[in-house]
């Protein structure tokens, strides 16, 4: 198996200083860490890059959803947008060092997301997951039909467990994005670890 990439989201639901430990402890085994507070303000996304900044978690590991202004003051690795953001397109031409992600949930989106010049796609749900209570999981077939019709990199998200891994890459994924899985977890060093393990070539070792 080749290297895959390993993104972790923050849930909303964590203390600031909790999230700055895990993510102290967590960030060596990971490609990127999203901050993804939806109920904080610019200032306080900026606080809590800068908290992470001071326990060396490298700047270069770190994208923030949404806001594009703190990201580009930051310099950190890059954004992550959903439907309501700014355009991709706009997103590219006036920050080009950002890597920009963006969130899809369909052939139609990933397709106009490449267009547009994402770097990335996350697609899902891919399992059933308690962010998303009743709400039908995307599946794998899914996934595999988006992973052969472009040719960006395709993480998949939504509900992935350690054994969910090897189906998830077969599908042709890239990579995968785990939230409370990791996060809300016991020991969220032990799982990392576990979901790191699935996802590298054991002889060649982790590059993120």
């Amino acid at each position: 198996m080749n290297n895959k990439e390993l993104h972790v989201l923050s849930t909303g639901r964590q203390p600031v200083e909790r999230l700055v430990e895990t993510f102290e402890e967590i960030h060596p085994y990971l490609t990127a860490l999203h901050i993804r507070e939806k109920e904080k303000t610019a200032r306080e996304i900026y606080q809590l890059v800068e908290q992470l900044r001071t326990k060396n978690v490298p700047l270069s590991k770190i994208v923030i959803n949404d806001r594009v202004d703190v990201a580009q003051v930051m310099r950190v690795q890059g954004t992550h947008l959903a439907y309501h953001s700014l355009p991709i397109d706009q997103v590219k031409e006036h920050f080009p060092q950002l890597r920009v992600g963006c969130s899809v949930h369909s052939l139609e989106e990933a397709l106009r997301a490449q267009a547009q010049g994402a770097d990335y796609v996350t697609f899902g749900h891919i399992f059933e997951t308690q962010s998303k209570p009743g709400v039908n999981p995307r599946g794998l077939e899914q996934l595999r039909t988006i992973t052969a019709s472009v040719t960006i990199p395709v993480i998949g998200i939504g509900g992935i467990q350690p054994s969910h891994v090897q189906s998830v890459v077969e599908a042709g994924a890239d990579g995968i994005a785990v939230m409370s899985g990791i996060l809300e977890a016991e020991n969220p060093l032990e799982m990392v670890k576990e979901y790191n393990s699935r996802l590298v070539d054991r002889k060649e070792g982790f590059h993120a």
